[in-house]
């Protein structure tokens, strides 16, 4: 295939992106890397600041950008939310569901109510909704990609992510279920990133860091950056006919090797 027709296949150009959770980490390199694809892109984040920060920073490297401040787990902000996208913009093409939350608590008999039901609002109930929101309107109209941020604990749950893990398998199942639902002009899928050196991991000392990717396939953490090239896939023609996947960006974690210290199985 001619080179200039393979990279068509990722231009954005006039297309409308919307990255909740774009301020930081993963959303932050999406919301660049589609700017510099031509996108549109509707930075979403908790804080006002912080997503005028980075509209102006695309804006400073030649990108268009917009900001809407929300909270992803509050349901009643989101349909006032799509409906003010849709009144400036006309449209929205691509919908990166990236906000989420990883609580810390001790014993799981501190996981609180209110921690459970805060971490399942961020990461799934709000994804669910918005994704009907968006969805249902691309499905009406020309179509478009959406695509839902997982974590690798979905698969690989550890006892000090449990109402994480939960949520993220749950959202694992809403993608497979919408990318039925809302066929054959919307396309759904997932990305499942494993360790990634994020502003979580800024907590993470040498050990932790040691422990979580030393069995790895490639014995490190992800850089924000290395999402891109999943994310530009599943948001661009590239992916025309891929649908109701999960794919993992997670250095191999899916297939961790036995330590030294294991014993054999």
């Amino acid at each position: 295939m001619p080179q200039g027709e393979a990279g068509s296949l990722f231009d954005l150009s006039s297309r409308v992106a919307v990255v909740t959770g774009g301020t930081a980490g993963l959303g932050r390199a999406m919301v660049s890397a589609f700017a510099r694809c031509g996108a549109d892109v509707v930075v979403v984040s908790r804080r006002r600041e912080a997503c005028e920060e980075v509209v102006a920073e695309v804006r400073a490297g030649g990108g268009t950008a917009v900001a809407r401040p929300c909270h992803v787990g509050h349901w009643d902000e989101l349909e006032p939310l799509v409906s003010s996208i849709y009144d400036e913009l006309g449209r929205i093409d691509i919908l990166v569901n990236n906000a989420g939350s990883s609580p810390l608590y001790g014993r799981l008999s501190d996981v609180s109510e209110d921690l459970w039901d805060k971490t399942l609002a961020l990461n799934l109930k709000g994804p669910f909704r918005l994704t009907a929101l968006v969805g249902e309107r691309m499905a009406a109209g020309s179509g478009g990609s959406i695509i839902n941020v997982s974590s690798v604990g979905a698969v690989r749950p550890t006892p000090d992510i449990v109402p994480y893990a939960a949520a993220k398998a749950g959202l694992n199942a809403i993608t497979v279920a919408f990318a039925d639902a809302l066929g054959p002009k919307v396309r759904v899928n997932a990305i499942m990133p494993g360790p990634f050196l994020t502003r979580i991991s800024e907590a993470w000392d040498k050990d932790t860091v040691e422990q979580l990717t030393s069995n790895l396939p490639l014995r490190r953490a992800g850089r924000p950056e290395e999402i891109v090239g999943a994310a530009l896939y599943l948001a661009s023609d590239a992916s025309s006919f891929t649908t109701g996947i999960v794919m993992p960006v997670d250095g191999g974690a899916q297939w961790l090797r036995p330590l030294a210290d294991d014993p054999p199985a």
